[in-house]
Formats: structure tokens, sequence, C-alpha cells
């Protein structure tokens, strides 16, 4: 049966749909079936994060609406041949995204996956009790600043009302030069506030925007620390990328100077 994780935030822009499409992409990549589902049924991109939007015939909501069976929505992505998307394209009319429609969707690809990661809502609206309802674990994306850590702990709140196996998170856009120097949040202070565990750390970085999921090259800092990440998620092993690395010492101010400058 598969595991299905929620993947949430307080606020929008901090790589949520992101962080579902790769990390789904490199657990796909270490022999893991898994499938990304999109319930953020108003800020749907699942499908242009993870580079199918040329694909899709049906989505999640014809899926709810009866107009096709899952299977028929699933896309395969072209990163990897364990790795299907479900995308939602489609407006779907309020008030028919009820919990037990979606988690009957849900049920219905536990026996074809080892993951169902979905991607949920930012906030704490209906669409993000409906995702949640659905899941058995939940990962919330925060980034190192403070907005985003109120509106993570807000969410966090939330979650420990749901009996879910376990809430972690992933601190996404960290960037080294300015942790080290005190200037954001570190991933350890944030773990220290929002009193959950740090699950992954993933890099600020162009190449998360500049590549479609699965696709990041090979010696970019976010490959390396999705690896670790879905070693993470799939293991329970609890390695974390080391941000910090270049940027001590000596040699390390020089690179701070030159990023500041840059």
């Amino acid at each position: 049966m598969a595991r299905k994780i929620v993947i949430t935030s307080g606020k929008g822009g901090v790589g949520k749909t992101a962080i579902a499409a790769n990390l789904g992409a490199r657990l796909a990549k270490n022999g893991k079936r898994t499938c990304a589902l999109d319930a953020d049924f108003g800020l749907n991109n699942l499908d242009v994060v993870a580079g199918v939007e040329n694909l899709v015939v049906y989505d999640v909501s014809d899926c709810l609406e009866g107009k096709c069976r899952a299977k028929q929505a699933l896309i395969q992505s072209p990163a990897d041949k364990n790795f299907y998307v479900l995308p939602s394209v489609n407006a779907f009319l309020k008030g028919k995204t009820v919990p037990d429609e979606l988690g009957s969707l849900i049920s219905g690809l536990e026996t074809s996956f080892d993951f169902v990661l979905i991607d949920c809502p930012a906030g704490v609206g209906g669409g993000f009790h409906t995702a949640v309802s659905a899941a058995d674990e939940a990962l919330v994306v925060v980034t190192p600043h403070i907005s985003s850590l109120r509106d993570a702990d807000k969410v966090l709140s939330v979650l420990r009302s749901y009996s879910l196996k376990s809430v972690g998170i992933i601190v996404n856009r960290v960037r080294g030069d300015l942790a080290v120097t005190g200037d954001v949040f570190t991933p350890e202070q944030i773990e220290t506030a929002l009193k959950a565990e740090v699950v992954g750390i993933i890099p600020e970085d162009d190449s998360m925007f500049l590549c479609n999921a699965g696709f990041l090259p090979y010696d970019a800092p976010p490959n390396k620390a999705f690896k670790i990440l879905a070693s993470n998620v799939a293991e329970g092993k609890r390695k974390m990328y080391d941000y910090a690395s270049g940027y001590t010492g000596f040699f390390g101010s020089i690179r701070r100077s030159i990023k500041r400058n840059i």
C-alpha cells in the first residue's frame, strides 16, 4: 500500500509544488513507483512544473466527476518510468471537492504505487482540509523568512489536530551565505522555532526554476539535496544537505562577498 503524503505550506510562493514534483521524480529514480497528485484546484500548476502540461487529456476533476478512471488521467513523466502525475487543470466548482471523493480517488491509487504525494493548497482553507484528510503523513514547506515561519506555525498547529503518522518540515530556498552570517534563519533555528523535525533542506539555486522536475543538472546543488531528502523520506534517515559548505572560513568569506555582489 502506498504511503500518502500531503505536501503543504502556510503561504504561497515558497516552492511547494516544485518540492512535490522534484521529490516525486527522485523517489521514482530510486525505484519507488510514485504518483504526484495536484489537489490545489485553485492555483493548479503541478503539470507545468513536471513538464507534462502538453500531455494532459483528463485531470483530477474529471476523475472526481466520474468522467474517467484515475488510470486514464495518470501521465507518465518523461523524467522516469516510475513517476506519474495526476494533474488538475480544469476549473472545479466550489463545493464539489469533499474529502470523501478525493479520499476515495487516492485510495484507488494505493495498490499501484509506493508513494502518493498530494500537492495541497497553501493556507488552512477548505482545500487544505480536503487534501490532509486523504493523507497519512504531511510535509510542510517553509522558507527562512519570518512571514513563512509564522504561517507555517499556524499550519502545523492545525495538522496536529489530525491523526497523521508523521509531520515534518522541508526548508526551501536556503542561501548558505546568508545563513552562516545570521542574516536569515538557519534550518536548525526553524526546527526549534516550529517544534517540528526538519527532514530536508533545499538550497536556493537557479536550476529549480530553469529545469522541469526530474531534470536538475547532475552537479546542481538541489539535485544532491533532493537525493538526500528522498532517502530521508523513504528510509527514515536524517542526513541533511550541508548548506554552509563553502561559506565558512577565509575562502568562504570571499565567496560570500562575491555572491552578494553578483
